[in-house]
């Protein structure tokens, strides 16, 4: 009975890991969205408001987010648009004087991929690009007075060619009929930019509107498809967490008037984010505002994040009045996230990063994984520094499993011989067995308690490896370049020597050298565990190295060379154990 126990405890875990698996890993990675068509200079949409639907909102093309190809990249702004330059440490690009967006942003310290020519990850663009994904300022009346307000169409003036760090640029607007528009842009050495949105009044008398902002995503991206990372519309309202996907935000918007989800909150912060990039809206941290995530279906997918306050700004005659909000764009650094979070009071701003339910143990795991490699000066080696570590915190309770496992080994003659013993007595069978295990100190059940201890740190350090930005194209030794990408190796192609890929056709045929590694790692380590005295399950057991081995396949390679590392550890731990108890129980060795 308490082998059955066993092996019940061990299926359970590998039923985990399997439906991890098929939960969080399918066969091939999808491919980067490609452009279909192009969107007119103007947008072919609709106006879509931001705060209200009111005419003085822009009346523009729909949403956009995340990073656009490298295509788009290539594709040239209109040279008919007057713009102002964006010069910084990590970004780059251009601020549209047409409408006042900031439509144009290059990150310049990540590339797209792993190619030594592969251009900059293009994260904002305009609307007349494949991709258009912008951030954008204005005003929408509060009366009927019908005010003449800056909209899609208004050219706007600059105070400097060129935005840079302790640099800013106003760019100003007159309606000509006593209201002067500004809106103040400075940008630090990092992806925040602080925006004041200021009226002047001269018309005599007092003035009320709703200042308000916007991200655009004028398509809909194609995300990752896996189920442990979020990509979509999300924010912190009221202290909590808003995940809004794709396709909840088109259903529900479809039964709201394009409303997928709106809340009022005093702080917080809302955006769209990508698996590695993020365009969010700060609004002002004392002032009460609205905010709304909407998906506008005309002629195209549009999702659009925006802020509106929730009381009108009054500004009176002869004076000024001006709103404060910050707005991010750029990599989903976590300790950058953490930084602005304290320093500009950001509720919860590095829940960016998917850190997902075990947050509580993913983010120390993060921090770990960083601080070795600060002193390593490498994730592969930081990722196996970091599962040293892991073995020294559990070495007691591995310690005694081993010796529990090692002693199991010892006793199965003296078990196979009482099963035989007593196989027409089942009872009587169990009570030996059970009187067997008292006098040895035997646990049968303590072989599986490394494999459950492990299995939140395994999902935990899939998380890390997959979602932070500091893991994306870091490379290891060898072949393995990104070690948050799989195994580019292949034995079905002899590891590239025969130039053809049987992974295109049956996904099932991936199978990487550290893949490999791992299954021979386990299979070793399998051999010092004591045999299932039923020959089925034995035979049984002896394919799990190699089921484990193409599961695993598709998982990222820095994840597959720590469960290897692991698996070496283990092996090392376990021989000493098994070896020290066989000299300390040569009674039972000799049996």
């Amino acid at each position: 009975m308490d082998q059955k126990r066993l092996f019940l405890a061990i299926a359970v875990s590998l039923a985990i890991l399997l439906g991890f698996q098929m939960l969080v890993a399918p066969h091939l990675p999808k491919p980067p969205p490609r452009p279909v068509a192009e969107l007119s200079a103007h947008g072919a949409d609709s106006a879509t408001p931001g705060p209200h639907l009111d005419a003085a909102t822009p009346a523009e093309g729909g949403p956009t987010g995340g990073a656009a190809p490298s295509a788009g990249s290539a594709a040239a702004i209109p040279a008919n648009v007057p713009r102002v330059k964006i010069a910084a440490s990590r970004i780059a690009g251009s601020i549209s004087l047409l409408g006042a967006r900031l439509d144009d942003l290059t990150l310049t310290q990540y590339r797209d991929t792993i190619a030594a020519d592969s251009p900059d990850v293009r994260l904002l663009e305009p609307r007349s690009q494949p991709h258009p994904y912008y951030i954008q300022y204005g005003w929408t009346e509060s009366g009927g007075n019908h005010l003449k307000l800056p909209d899609d169409n208004t050219v706007w003036s600059a105070s400097a060619d060129t935005l840079s760090p302790g640099r800013p640029v106003t760019l100003s607007w007159d309606n000509g009929a006593g209201l002067i528009f500004q809106i103040e842009m400075a940008v630090d050495d990092d992806y925040m930019f602080t925006v004041h949105q200021v009226v002047k009044n001269s018309t005599g008398q007092p003035v009320a509107l709703f200042p308000w902002s916007r991200i655009r995503r004028d398509y809909k991206p194609e995300v990752s498809g896996y189920y442990v990372l979020f990509e979509g519309l999300l924010g912190v309202t009221n202290g909590t967490l808003q995940e809004v996907s794709y396709a909840k935000a088109k259903s529900d918007g479809e039964k709201k008037d394009g409303l997928a989800f709106d809340a009022t909150s005093t702080g917080g912060w809302g955006g769209i984010t990508d698996k590695y990039w993020l365009t969010a809206l700060i609004p002002d941290e004392s002032a009460p505002a609205k905010v709304n995530f909407r998906h506008i279906d005309t002629q195209g997918d549009h999702y659009q994040v925006d802020y509106v306050t929730t009381d009108p700004q009054t500004v009176p005659a002869g004076g000024a009045a001006t709103l404060t909000t910050h707005a991010f764009a750029g990599a989903k650094v976590v300790t950058l996230l953490d930084r602005y979070q304290a320093e500009l009071h950001i509720p919860s701003f590095d829940k960016a990063v998917d850190f997902g339910w075990f947050y509580f143990l993913t983010k120390p795991i993060f921090f770990a994984l960083d601080f070795f490699n600060g002193v390593l000066g490498n994730f592969g080696l930081a990722i196996m520094a970091f599962t040293l570590l892991v073995k020294l915190l559990f070495f007691p309770l591995a310690n005694y499993s081993y010796r529990s496992m090692s002693k199991m080994k010892l006793l199965a003659p003296k078990m196979t011989a009482m099963r035989e013993r007593y196989k027409e007595e089942p009872q009587r069978m169990q009570q030996e067995m059970m009187s067997l295990y008292k006098t040895e100190k035997v646990n049968p059940a303590s072989g599986c308690l490394p494999m459950v201890v492990q299995i939140p740190v395994f999902f935990s350090l899939y998380k890390v490896i997959f979602v932070t930005i500091e893991m994306r194209q870091a490379p290891f030794f060898g072949w393995i370049h990104d070690l948050s990408q799989i195994d580019p190796t292949n034995v079905f192609n002899l590891f590239g020597l025969i130039p053809f890929d049987p992974s295109a056709y049956v996904p099932l045929l991936h199978l990487g050298a550290w893949p490999l590694i791992m299954g021979c790692t386990m299979f070793l380590q399998q051999r010092l565990n004591p045999p299932p005295p039923d020959p089925v399950q034995a035979k049984l057991f002896q394919f799990m190295p190699i089921i484990f081995t193409f599961m695993m396949a598709k998982f990222p390679a820095g994840l597959i060379i720590y469960w290897s590392w692991n698996n070496t550890l283990s092996i090392g731990q376990q021989w000493l154990i098994q070896r020290r108890t066989r000299l300390a129980k040569p009674s039972l060795a000799r049996t």
